[in-house]
């Protein structure tokens, strides 16, 4: 008996497998499965990288609805880590920037974009009408349609410049209705907003004043990021990298420049006087109409194949 008790105590204790190892063991198998699973029986949830169904950023352009892209053929294009503008659609990348609303700045990974799939027609987009009756009679007009994010200039009637524009949100909307330009400011900088870091007052080049709210807040067009979807705090933003350059360091080399365009054709000439280059009341300015109601954002991306790089 005393030598059973002796060869007892002298094995070695076996170890257990305890309920935990056990239960690793099992969601190793189910994760395995599981991955199995997704990539057998649904090959497109781990294939091409697509917009977020979320989308609380908006970064999906494709689901905004403008009434004069309905007819055109596009596709859209989930933008990768390794693509810009300029290098999927070399000398076409401001064509391709434009239809979108959209500045370089803002076409990072993870932006869904729209790629009209006929680029020599795209070249000569507008959303607004080469003939506008209602501007017939001025000799400059400038017409915003909110539904378009686009911005015209008319010269009795006829469009002179067309471009695309980032307006006020909802919640802060775009005044509607017939203005006067009724001010010019060529440095013009926002007295409420500051840049993304905090540390500068947000530039407002180019500017034009059409409206002065009941609590004295002005509303202007100038020079303004395009994130491709309207942004603003009620102002009108137009195209101006090399105010982008000056404030943020990019794009390397500007081009769009449609904020000193504009400002140019509606109060550049001899009859406002020399321009001191900061505020300045004028006379006989242009005439503003804005029109129409925010775009229509959609729920889901449309059911649309998507745009396939050359390789």
């Amino acid at each position: 008996m005393g030598d059973r008790e002796n060869f007892r105590k002298a094995e070695k204790p076996r170890p257990a497998f305890g309920i935990e190892a056990l239960h690793r063991a099992v969601r190793v198998v189910i994760a395995l499965v599981i991955i199995g699973a997704g990539a057998v029986s649904y090959p497109d949830r781990t294939s091409e990288p697509a917009a977020s169904p979320v989308d609380k950023a908006k970064e999906d352009l494709s689901r905004f609805e403008y009434p004069s892209q309905v007819p055109i053929s596009w596709r859209p294009h989930f933008l990768r880590p390794h693509d810009s503008l300029e290098r999927l659609f070399g000398a076409d990348w401001a064509t391709v920037a434009r239809f979108n609303r959209l500045d370089r700045r803002h076409a990072y990974p993870g932006m869904t974009i729209k790629v009209p799939v006929d680029m020599a027609a795209a070249r000569t987009y507008t959303p607004l009408p080469v003939h506008y009756e209602p501007a017939g009679p001025y000799p400059k007009y400038i017409l915003l349609d909110l539904t378009e994010q686009w911005l015209g200039a008319y010269e009795y009637g006829v469009l002179r410049l067309s471009m695309p524009a980032a307006t006020g949100t909802a919640e802060h909307p775009t005044p509607a209705g017939f203005f006067r330009v009724t001010a010019r400011d060529r440095t013009h900088t926002s007295s409420l907003y500051k840049t993304e870091k905090e540390d500068a007052q947000y530039p407002m080049d180019y500017a034009l004043m059409f409206y002065v709210g009941p609590d004295g807040v002005a509303f202007w067009i100038h020079a303004r990021d395009l994130p491709g979807r309207p942004a603003s705090h009620g102002c009108v933003g137009v195209y101006d990298e090399f105010m982008q350059l000056r404030t943020y360091g990019t794009p390397e080399v500007p081009v769009l420049f449609d904020s000193r365009t504009l400002y140019d054709w509606a109060v550049g000439d001899e009859r406002h006087g020399i321009d001191s280059g900061t505020h300045q009341e004028i006379f006989g300015g242009p005439v503003v109409e804005i029109r129409g109601e925010l775009p229509r954002r959609l729920d889901k991306p449309p059911d649309i194949p998507p745009y396939r790089p050359p390789d």
